[in-house]
This record gives C-alpha cells, sequence and structure tokens, in this order.
C-alpha cells in the first residue's frame, strides 16, 4: 500500500460542473431556483427543489439520466483509476449529496475505487421523491466553524477521515478541490501533505491572498487533463520519497545493528 489518502471534492474537480446546478437547470427549474435562492440555505433550497420537481411530474429516473449526461473529462476517470493502482485510499469530500455523487460515479464505473463518501445524506421517499438533508442540522446547533457553509464543516470531516487513516497507517494526504469549503480542510493539512486547488477558482483566489497560512505543498491545476497529469505524477513523488525514507530508517537499522555486534566481540 502506497500509504497515501487523496481527499476529492466533487463538482468542477471530479466532474466539470456543479451538480446542483446541472440537475436544475437539466430539468427546467433555474428561474425558480434564482428566485428561492436569496430566501434559504442552498442545501434547503435543493430540497425543495426536489420537491417542486416530483410535484411536476419529474421521476427519479429522470434526475438520473441528466445526472448521467453531467461532464468529467476521460483524463480524471483514467487518474482515479490509476491512483488507486498504485494503493492511494481515494476518498469523496463534497456538499453535493449522496445521491447525486453515487449516481454519477457508478455510471462511469467509479464507485468501487472509493472507500467513502463524506457529503450531504439523501434518499427517495416512499413517495418517489428525493430528499435533500444537510450534513451537519443546522437548526440545532452550529458547527462553530465561520469558514464554511452551516450545513457542512469540510474541516472537521477531514479531521474525522484524517485520524481513521492514521490509525491504519496511512499517513500523506493529497487534497483536491476548487471552493470555498474546500479552504477550511486545506489549512488543516501539514508539510508532509499536498493541496491542490483549480487555479482562478474560489480555494486558488483564498490560498493566494495568503499563500504562508497553507502548511501543504501547493501544486495548482487548470482542467481536467491538467489536474490528472499532476495528480498522477505527484502521487509517484511521494511514493518514491516514502520508499527513500522507508530505506534510510532500514539501512539505520542495520548499521546500528552491526555496530552493537561489533561492541560484544570479545578483544
Amino acid at each position: 500500500m502506497a500509504g497515501i489518502v487523496v481527499v476529492f471534492d466533487f463538482d468542477k474537480t471530479i466532474i466539470d460542473c456543479d451538480s446542483d446546478n446541472w440537475v436544475v437547470d437539466g430539468l427546467g427549474e433555474t428561474e425558480l431556483f434564482e428566485k428561492l435562492l436569496p430566501t434559504m440555505p442552498w442545501n434547503s433550497l435543493m430540497d425543495r427543489m426536489m420537491s417542486e420537481l416530483h410535484a411536476k411530474g419529474k421521476s427519479i429516473e429522470d434526475i438520473e439520466e441528466t445526472l448521467k449526461r453531467a461532464p468529467i473529462d476521460p483524463n480524471v476517470i483514467t487518474a482515479i483509476k490509476a491512483a488507486y493502482a498504485l494503493g492511494c485510499d481515494l476518498r469523496v469530500l463534497s456538499d453535493a449529496n449522496q445521491f447525486f455523487i453515487e449516481a454519477i460515479l457508478k455510471h462511469h464505473g467509479l464507485r468501487e475505487y472509493f472507500t467513502e463518501i463524506n457529503t450531504n445524506p439523501s434518499y427517495v421517499d416512499e413517495e418517489g421523491r428525493l430528499r435533500i438533508f444537510p450534513c451537519h442540522d443546522f437548526h440545532k446547533s452550529s458547527h462553530g466553524c465561520d469558514l464554511c457553509p452551516p450545513n457542512m464543516c469540510k474541516g472537521k470531516i477531514f479531521e474525522r477521515i484524517r485520524a481513521s487513516a492514521m490509525a491504519e497507517g496511512k499517513n500523506r494526504f493529497i487534497y483536491l478541490g476548487d471552493g470555498k469549503g474546500d479552504y477550511c480542510p486545506s489549512l488543516r493539512l501539514t508539510e508532509s501533505d499536498f493541496v491542490m486547488p483549480r487555479i482562478e477558482f474560489p480555494l486558488w483566489e483564498l490560498i493566494s491572498g495568503n499563500p504562508s497560512l497553507v502548511k501543504a505543498e501547493i501544486q495548482e491545476w487548470n482542467y481536467g487533463e491538467d489536474q490528472a497529469t499532476k495528480l498522477l505524477k505527484l502521487i509517484n513523488f511521494v511514493i518514491e520519497r516514502i520508499s527513500f525514507a522507508e530505506c534510510r530508517s532500514a539501512n539505520l537499522v542495520q548499521n546500528e545493528g552491526i555496530g552493537r555486534l561489533v561492541l560484544r566481540v570479545p578483544n
């Protein structure tokens, strides 16, 4: 195993669009969405939009077919499979929702490559309507992070991912993202980690504003092929670095052992 955990945002990182907007626009409800947007949190609005679509006769199958058309660069698909083959532990950390993400990953044969999907929960109710809920129930309490939206603190979720991964001996992290919500987990990366912000997107702008706040090494990317190429180069670089460190450690132990044996030889 490579000992590397790669954490992907989903919208505009794995796929090249916002999945929420893609479904709303694709099913003809852009005007209503924009009208309601100033009145409620985004996550609550998406649940409302699913109810509106259901009331107008749109089925779960209609939503699935729309999601299957979401744009994804073939190079990103190849890179995900290659990263998995190299022994990386792949995770999704997204402010989209479970149904949208799984529908797209399954359509492209990618679901099996991810250990877990961390996102807003969703399910299809008994009436056939998709329900979307917040990852953190902000109606009951605040998650206490001023950097993140009320329904999800990606930083806190990343800390849980880090703890569980390190318990399994995985201690190198690569984080890919584009949005403002990806800034909080980026600040929690260490000097041995890497962050990959998408150029000219909110995460990149926030990091560029004060790069010294980010401890991780920064590797920016621009489009799907660029992301794929740089991610795989980075993974191979980290694997080489880990291998070198392990070899060096083994040699030190061996040399120390030889030294101890020499000391035991009688005069």
